[in-house]
């Protein structure tokens, strides 16, 4: 049995991929800690792992982040993304590295898995391996390391060819680490040199190079080549959905039909404003002849508005059942939702841009598995032609297909358990022999 120490900022979309390595951690009989936000507790002890709460200074609520943030207000662009990096995430580094440190001088962790945007866990990996414990990075959205033969991670950008491609690369990174986030990459600098440590060099997103490996929570072919990259990173596959008991609506026989079923969902985070993708997606296939499948994620169907004639509606439905008669997807991006779609052959499209949304529509694009429509806030317009070439042009189908053949075989979380155990039996051999 190992003793595990998982780590995760307080957001919902963090945690929850983190609590299915979890329940596999546990079922498999490890002894399994994690650290996030006070809000989770309940969902971690159900899993069988015990909680440990962040200090204050380090937990918020991220359901109302103008409340925790109030310095958000007003800001666009790249200050917004600046402005989140700063306080969101690189702010409560400090105090997320000292819980780590008091979990594991209370109990010793045989390995300590972590989340990319836990910048805990920067100071961590400075110390010398022989000096700490393993660290796993868990890579729970498109993988950030560092490459000539890829643009930074946030771009969105596509990866491209030859040399001049690796000069292209090259001047984005040093746009992006010396000017765009400059001043969150000295602030984390700081961050490691209070907590007694040097700091490495490595850009702040892309610490997971000085991890002792990446697990990445996907499979290859939905990730970019990266020859020259030294960090272990080893690829599990999505964790497999929890099972959800939504009812299924009284209109459910409607879904028995000849016509295309196409799914619009904003998530069940960033679903505030249904005038972003749900409304336009509604409006837009308003007049095609396809059945069109809402999910308002706990939002009330009510805000959607009068419902065209050919749509239906409901705040949650089981996806397990809906998506093998999906023929195609329209998402705002969430790294979870898209494996799920792909796991089922569905093609997708993708209009997101924000947090990791438009990495993960960029990786759509580029397998051919789907459309990106390069915004948050789609015309109708934009959502009907992508609709419509994807029903046209069955390359996408094919293309979703082999992905979701790929992902099917793959370990998923267990994938993660094995990993660690690989992780703790190399460990525990090093010392025998010393």
């Amino acid at each position: 049995m190992a003793t595990v120490l998982l780590c995760s900022t307080p957001v919902h979309a963090h945690v929850t991929p983190l609590l299915a390595v979890t329940r596999a951690l546990v079922a498999r009989g490890h002894d399994v800690r994690f650290l996030t936000g006070a809000r989770f507790a309940a969902a971690v002890e159900a899993t069988g792992a015990e909680h440990v709460p962040l200090p204050a200074a380090a937990d918020f609520d991220d359901r109302d982040l103008a409340a925790a943030f109030p310095g958000r207000a007003g800001r666009t662009g790249l200050d917004a993304i600046r402005h989140d990096m700063l306080e969101i995430f690189v702010a409560p580094g400090a105090a997320q590295h000292r819980a780590v440190l008091a979990a594991l001088a209370e109990r010793p962790a045989d390995v300590v898995l972590v989340e990319p945007l836990f910048l805990g866990a920067m100071p961590l990996v400075a110390v010398p391996a022989d000096r700490r414990p393993p660290v796993l990075a868990l890579g729970i959205f498109p993988l950030g390391l560092k490459s000539d033969h890829t643009a930074p991670f946030g771009l969105g950008v596509l990866p491209a060819r030859g040399p001049l491609g690796v000069l292209r690369n090259r001047a984005l990174h040093r746009f992006v680490e010396r000017v765009a986030f400059a001043a969150p990459q000295r602030a984390a600098e700081d961050m490691v040199r209070v907590a007694g440590g040097e700091p490495s060099g490595t850009f702040f997103l892309g610490w997971l190079a000085d991890a002792d490996a990446v697990v990445q929570l996907t499979v290859p072919e939905l990730e970019y080549p990266r020859p020259d990259v030294a960090t272990p990173v080893r690829f599990v596959g999505p964790p497999r959905p929890a099972p959800r008991t939504s009812d299924r609506p009284e209109w459910w026989g409607d879904l028995d039909t000849r016509r295309p079923v196409v799914h619009v969902t904003q998530g069940t985070v960033a679903n505030e404003d249904p005038t972003q993708l749900l409304v336009p997606t509604l409006r837009a296939l308003a007049g095609e002849d396809v059945l069109v499948v809402a999910a308002t994620g706990g939002r009330p169907v009510a805000a959607l508005g009068p419902l065209p004639a050919n749509a239906r509606a409901a705040e949650y439905l089981p996806y397990d059942a809906l998506l093998p008669r999906t023929s195609v997807l329209v998402t705002n991006g969430g790294y979870g939702g898209v494996h799920h779609a792909l796991r089922h052959g569905v093609p997708v499209v993708v209009a997101g841009k924000t947090e990791d949304k438009a990495e993960v529509a960029a990786r759509v694009a580029w397998t051919g598995a789907g459309v990106r429509l390069r915004t948050s806030t789609p015309r109708p317009g934009q959502v009907r032609r992508a609709v419509r070439r994807l029903l046209a042009d069955p390359s996408y189908a094919r293309a979703s297909q082999r992905l979701g053949e790929r992902i099917a075989a793959s370990p998923g979380e267990t994938g993660v358990v094995d990993v660690v155990e690989e992780v703790v039996a190399a460990r525990e051999a090093s010392r025998a022999v010393r």
